[in-house]
């Protein structure tokens, strides 16, 4: 089993509960079974047979869980909590117990994955995903940003290139998806891929090298295209409330969107009762939205409850699917860090 491979995870943290406060869903639904905690026990139970693919309720916990990878960062031991619950994902697909929702999305993906390429000249291009497509404001907001960095990308569109796959349990389809994809770029001659979401980043980044899969280009975040290309800005930013994202700061540690916070000089002021918890609305889950939209509802409403002044305070967010969330759902002034960037050029 997939499982097999995080027996530290199972086995400590089953016993554990330093991390419990930094489950989203579990602050958000207040049951046990939420917790890593209680998860890591349930999947030991497949050892001892007290426990099986068999029940429901408990396959349904396991595609609850927002996979922020908040615990895996915190933890003293850095136990991959947040590998293993991905694992299991796998475990119940390969053992053909995926709930029926799940099956459908996963299919819908599979058939998605298919692109095209417009425009753009010198071997950059910008991977416009479907998540980020779908809102006008931050697609207005990255062709600012490329207008002020002097690049004409070659725009890329279409479906899957396995990140939601993946998340879902999917591993050979996720991995087709993926060849795929890095066949399309090597055929289009992409030598810079710029990517606007973050699920996307990491997925290229760090999904494909583990499926196997090798990219024949670099790949930026809009966020680091924007840094390095030494954009000037004429405006600075002011007072923002800048929630880190879980895939660039837990996934990835990586520092593009803080720099390019630096570069705009935007004052960030601190956000919630502490700097750990995810306030993603399940951004690392990817379809949490899809699968489970009331479970999306209730994270948006926990993060507007944080909120000093909902209607004023300017929140800043990486990705369009948590700026999606917090607006229909917590009615929150927020905005991608691609738009905050634009509005100071």
């Amino acid at each position: 089993m997939h499982v097999d491979k995080f027996e530290d995870a199972i086995m400590n943290c089953r016993f554990c509960f330093m991390c419990r406060h930094l489950s989203a869903v579990g602050n958000v639904r207040f049951t046990e079974v939420d917790t890593p905690r209680v998860r890591a026990a349930m999947i030991y139970g497949l050892r001892t047979g007290t426990n099986s693919f068999d029940d429901g309720d408990f396959v349904d916990a396991l595609y609850r869980q927002d996979l922020s990878a908040c615990c895996r960062r915190h933890c003293v031991n850095h136990f991959d909590e947040n590998g293993l619950a991905l694992a299991v994902r796998a475990d119940v697909v390969e053992a053909g117990k995926a709930p029926e929702a799940v099956k459908r999305l996963a299919a819908k993906f599979a058939r998605s994955a298919s692109w095209k390429i417009e425009g753009g000249a010198g071997g950059v291009a910008w991977f416009l995903d479907e998540t980020t497509a779908s809102d006008k404001a931050s697609v207005a907001a990255a062709k600012k940003l490329f207008a002020a960095a002097k690049v004409s990308p070659a725009v890329i569109t279409g479906g899957s290139i396995g990140k939601a796959l993946k998340v879902l349990g999917y591993l050979p389809e996720a991995k087709a998806a993926a060849e795929k994809f890095a066949a399309f770029l090597a055929e289009k001659g992409v030598k810079t891929l710029v990517v606007s979401n973050p699920a996307a980043v990491n997925a290229l980044k760090q999904d494909y090298p583990g499926l196997g899969v090798k990219l024949p280009c670099e790949v930026k975040s809009l966020a680091g295209f924007v840094v390095r290309s030494k954009v000037k800005f004429a405006r600075a930013a002011g007072e923002v409330y800048a929630l880190a994202d879980d895939f660039i700061r837990n996934y990835q540690e990586c520092k593009c969107h803080e720099n390019l916070l630096a570069a705009v000089k935007a004052v960030n002021r601190p956000f919630g009762t502490n700097d750990e918890e995810t306030y993603n609305c399940g951004e690392g889950a990817v379809v949490l939205d899809r699968l489970n939209p009331g479970l999306v509802k209730s994270l948006a409403e926990y993060v507007a409850a944080r909120a000093d002044d909902p209607k004023k305070d300017r929140i800043i967010v990486g990705s369009v699917y948590t700026k999606r969330a917090l607006v229909k759902y917590g009615k929150l002034n927020a905005a991608t860090i691609e738009e905050l960037a634009a509005s100071c050029l």
